[in-house]
């Protein structure tokens, strides 16, 4: 690997980053990829590997499937990395993960079991699935636009008891707003005209990081605390507060309020900057979370591993 860092940090996407065809080059080269694609078969109870190669994509961008497919692909990337590079491997002082990714994180960090992470994590899907399906909802990226001015942009685009907020605090000029399908549709042209460059549609079932996902605290919760969660042997950097934690209690906790409180991705990275991190490594598939370092800090050096070179 080329990443060149003292203290580096291990990154792992969150949803929207799936796509067909992702883990097939894990599954071809390394046998832990196949191994852990059959576990999570047994586990889910459908082939999740046929499902992330060939797709289709709409079927594997629906939230109950492209949540476990984002979590194995991003476990497997991250051994097969660890075994090639046993050197970088034990610098890794800290991770984080982008929502979903986040679960990703504490899997690697030693919080959960393969088995234990990738129930949770259907759980996530399908309790995440059901508010969504109760609401018409979704979610954008704003390109160009601050958050202050954001966040008064959703203000003019919502009405009644509508809900429009930003959700995911990526990165300077790159923030995801989440709400009702009706307060999104106007939110291109208004925030058009208050200067953004682009306005995205994500590809995610509801409005996620919202009240709108409400419904799911209560079955994260009980799922939560269902499983056996360790100390972590590294600290996890949670989306809720951009602090680093390893108490299993602490992050219990935390990841049942994931998904109704924004995700502070950029708070977090520089969380980990200060704490003395001077590199990252994105494992699993896609660039998006390199994307956001450059714009953070853009000298900081990054990887990725997981799709093919």
């Amino acid at each position: 690997m080329s990443l060149d860092a003292a203290k580096p940090a291990i990154l792992f996407p969150g949803q929207g980053a799936q796509t067909p065809g992702m883990g097939t080059w894990l599954c071809a080269e390394y046998s832990i990829a196949n191994e852990l694609f059959d576990e999570a078969a047994d586990v889910l109870g459908y082939d999740l590997k046929s499902l992330c190669a060939d797709g289709p994509a709409e079927k594997l961008n629906e939230t109950v499937h492209s949540q476990p497919a984002l979590f194995v692909v991003g476990v497997a990337a991250a051994r097969v990395h660890d075994d090639l590079n046993p050197e970088l491997a034990k610098k890794i002082v800290a991770a984080a993960g982008l929502s979903l990714g986040e679960y990703t994180a504490v899997c690697y960090a030693g919080g959960v079991s393969f088995a234990d992470g990738l129930k949770l994590v259907q759980k996530r899907g399908e309790a995440m699935q059901a508010c969504a399906d109760a609401t018409e909802s979704g979610m954008a990226s704003v390109l160009g636009l601050d958050l202050e001015k954001l966040t008064s942009v959703c203000e003019e685009c919502r009405s009644g008891d509508e809900i429009l907020q930003p959700a995911n605090l990526l990165c300077p000029g790159n923030i995801a707003v989440s709400g009702h399908r009706s307060a999104l549709e106007r939110l291109e042209p208004a925030a058009s005209a208050a200067g953004a460059m682009k306005v995205v549609p994500l590809s995610v079932a509801g409005a996620f990081h919202t009240p709108i996902m409400d419904g799911a605290v209560e079955q994260l919760t009980r799922a939560l605390e269902e499983v056996e969660l360790s100390d972590t042997r590294i600290p996890v950097y949670s989306n809720v507060d951009a602090k680093p934690h390893t108490s299993a209690d602490e992050i219990r906790q935390l990841l049942a309020r994931q998904v109704v409180n924004p995700v502070r991705w950029d708070d977090s990275i520089n969380a980990m900057l200060g704490d003395g991190v001077d590199g990252f490594l994105e494992a699993g598939t896609g660039r998006v979370l390199r994307g956001t370092i450059k714009r953070i800090a853009r000298k900081t050096p990054t990887d990725g591993f997981g799709d093919q070179p």
